[in-house]
């Protein structure tokens, strides 16, 4: 079975940061694309970036000067690296895998 589980979610001060992690099992990480969404409260649910699978990345133009997204095949972890964090920025973080298998997100608050 596919499991996505992310870690790393929290409460935050405006200006801070996070690292959120995105465990996966169950497919051949290595060989396919990753992405991160997050969804606020009351809003639709936003693509925030992607890691191809060869080395690809795509991050949102509202927050690229500020997030980045990496990758451990060996581990089979992808990260998103949040920085400079605004209270806009708070929303249920997911990963989801090319298959469209989504985590159970994570919660990021900025305030």
């Amino acid at each position: 079975d596919v499991q996505l589980v992310e870690s790393g979610g929290g409460s935050v001060q405006p200006g801070g940061s996070l690292i959120l992690s995105c465990t996966a099992n169950g497919f051949t990480f290595d060989q396919k694309s990753m992405a991160w969404y997050r969804q606020a409260p009351g809003t639709k649910c936003d693509m925030v970036g992607s890691f191809s699978n060869n080395g690809v990345t795509y991050v949102e133009d509202s927050v690229k000067d500020r997030f980045t997204i990496s990758r451990d095949n060996a581990k089979n972890i992808v990260y998103l690296h949040m920085n400079t964090l605004k209270p806009e920025d708070t929303a249920v973080y997911y990963c989801v895998n090319a298959y469209n298998h989504w985590g159970q997100g994570t919660q990021v608050t900025v305030s």
